[in-house]
């Protein structure tokens, strides 16, 4: 993607958009400004929110590279590169297996997390904060409203960061086209957008054995990170992304009003997605076994996905909203080259067509909502479903209680069942079952008591990478038992007069299967803040200190040529100790955020502190950034 151009053009539109109002004539009167409610969020599902800009301990937690809160991810070093993961979710519906690179995917936005935009003006948001030597974070966004019937959004977000240790340059670019148009009698309704996405890391493997030793003696003339040895100094891995989509619904029989009882929806989505992962690297490594080559390794995965679907829904004040659809995909995974060996052939692609079908269902009923939604693969070489179903109560507007449950079987993910490498360990095809998953979760809203959630989930047939015994390099692996894994998480805020002590906690554990499922057993993070208006409450101000741990446990090492985590249980990390320093501020639509992130390193003799086997978390360091909205 040419980033420069599309800096260019976002600035573009938007020197364009601001010339155009300053030739306006001034109003003889002056305007009172829209209210912040108009200024609406639509989510890929169709609800609507809007814009926030309020300086908040949650906005603390979410000002980072994902823009949202990672309480149970664990960052790597360098900004822009993974996370592992310390608590899992098992929420996916996917009826299809999903593409490679899964560790690289935390930043790349999917369908659903697509957001579309109307304003009463023009609106736009800057986002910046420091990175790690020679680089920045950035974050670009405009929307405007050309009428009260169309919408366009443009966003880019860009990271560049060279990191404290060798190799370990990130630099990543997320482009979002977004646009939406409705009738003037509101019977036909278009969301649509356009995302390029590329996520480029080089790739070091780690410390080597004596760098590791050298780091966590913390030996004094390595302080600086870049002198430490790693095990290569020449790789690199890209993930790429283009996507088209488009949503559009015509009202058959349109809701004039709340009195009406009935309305009548037909609509359609259609989406073309090609992705691709490439690893490159100048000599092979030793360490991941014989190459094909002897320089210039370079295999590049592909995947062209092509889906179309027709719905309709029909809504009644008695009956409820039930919604039901069909449709067609086609896939086409794969790589250039069939490989002949001795043991055998491995293709070249997993390619084919499926034909799904599936409903949901919701209604209200006083306090009470329910909900069902499911669908299936009916026909194709791929078999997968869902079904689940949950219900809501809502004792007052500060107290709610939920529960859900679910059903879930699908093909693992496409590199599980295909992959190929110039690396000879890095070859397989698979014939592995789906992996069938059920989940039941109960969940608390309550500002009064706490906000609490407990889930159980029992897998069967899971898929995880790991390195068997006598091997060196991790293969895909399939667990003939059952994975049982329970999660408990509480939130609570206390707050008396100007200071406040935010507390999120969470206990988890695998009942059964925990050779293959490894979590902390459990996660905590407080933080104890005081906040208070200054200057004539002309900037309001946030202070505070972050404390966050984990159970020591087998983490997740990290294998850069599948660019995803594997299972090892020789290694126990974490139990380490981080504090965060902070303070924010927030003058009119501008919030100022400085952060002394990992202080804690500052006192300790040795340095334990890891984000995987091989790969340390940052040491201590002073960073800061800005978001500003500009409403005209």
């Amino acid at each position: 993607m040419n980033k420069p151009f599309l800096i260019f053009l976002f600035l573009f539109i938007s020197a364009f958009v601001y010339s155009q109002d300053a030739d306006r004539k001034t109003p003889k009167k002056k305007k009172e400004k829209p209210s912040i409610t108009l200024y609406k969020i639509i989510s890929a599902q169709r609800d609507t929110t809007f814009v926030d800009t309020s300086l908040s301990i949650q906005k603390e937690y979410k000002f980072n590279y994902l823009r949202r809160d990672i309480f149970e991810l664990q960052e790597f070093a360098n900004v822009g590169q993974t996370y592992n993961t310390l608590a899992y979710d098992f929420k996916e519906t996917n009826l299809k297996p999903l593409f490679a690179a899964q560790s690289h995917h935390f930043n790349y936005k999917e369908i659903e997390e697509m957001k579309y935009f109307h304003v009463p003006t023009p609106l736009t948001e800057l986002y910046f904060k420091t990175a790690f030597k020679q680089g920045q974070q950035l974050d670009a966004f405009f929307t405007i409203n050309t009428s009260e019937q169309v919408n366009f959004s443009v966003e880019y977000m860009g990271v560049r960061s060279l990191g404290a240790y060798q190799n370990s340059l990130t630099s990543t670019g997320n482009f979002k086209f977004t646009s939406n148009y409705h009738t003037k009698n509101k019977r036909y309704q278009i969301l649509t957008h356009v995302a390029a996405q590329d996520i480029l890391n080089e790739e070091n493997g780690g410390l080597t054995e004596s760098s590791i030793e050298l780091f966590t003696e913390n030996v004094s003339d390595f302080t600086d990170r870049g002198r430490l040895d790693v095990n290569f100094e020449d790789a690199e891995n890209l993930l790429k992304g283009f996507r088209f989509f488009l949503d559009q619904e015509y009202h058959l029989i349109p809701k004039k009003d709340s009195l009406s009882p009935s309305s009548l929806s037909i609509g359609n989505k259609i989406s073309f997605e090609d992705k691709s992962y490439v690893y490159r690297q100048d000599n092979p490594f030793d360490g991941f076994g014989e190459s094909y080559v002897n320089s210039d390794l370079n295999k590049k995965v592909k995947l062209e996905d092509f889906n179309v679907q027709a719905y309709s829904r029909f809504e009644n004040s008695t009956i409820g909203s039930l919604t039901a659809f069909i449709g067609y995909t086609d896939y086409n995974y794969g790589y250039n080259t069939v490989l002949y060996l001795e043991e055998g052939t491995i293709t070249n692609r997993l390619k084919g067509d499926l034909v799904q079908a599936g409903a949901s269902y919701k209604k209200r009923f006083g306090g009470f909502q329910v909900f069902g939604e499911g669908a299936l693969n009916i026909s194709g070489g791929l078999d997968a479903n869902f079904l689940k179903a949950g219900a809501s109560y809502s004792i007052n507007e500060k107290n709610r209680v939920s529960a859900e449950i679910k059903s879930h079987s699908t093909a693992p993910n496409f590199n599980f069942l295909l992959f190929q490498s110039d690396y000879k360990n890095y070859n397989w095809q698979t014939n592995f079952d789906n992996v069938k998953t059920q989940q039941l979760s109960v969940h608390l809203e309550s500002n009064n008591i706490v906000n609490a959630s407990v889930s159980y989930s029992g897998i069967d047939d899971y898929a995880y990478f790991t390195i068997k015994e006598n091997d060196s390099t991790p293969t895909p692996h399939q667990y003939q038992e059952r994975v049982d894994y329970v999660k408990v998480k509480l939130q609570k805020e206390f707050r008396y007069k100007k200071f406040g002590l935010e507390n999120t906690f969470l206990y988890q554990e695998a009942l059964s299967g925990e050779e293959v499922l490894n979590v902390p057993q459990f996660i905590t993070r407080n933080t104890l803040y005081f906040q208070d208006e200054w200057f004539k409450k002309a900037l309001f101000a946030q202070t505070g200190i972050t404390f966050k741990y984990y159970a020591n446990y087998n983490m997740n090492a990290y294998d850069p040529v599948l660019a995803e985590f594997y299972v090892q249980n020789d290694q126990e990390l974490g139990g380490i100790p981080y504090f965060d320093i902070f303070f924010n501020a927030k003058v009119k639509q501008i919030r100022f955020y400085f952060k002394y992130e990992n202080i804690g390193a500052l006192f300790t003799s040795t340095k334990d502190y890891f984000a995987a086997s091989g790969y340390p978390y940052r040491d201590a360091v002073i960073r800061f950034g800005i978001v500003w909205n500009f409403f005209m």
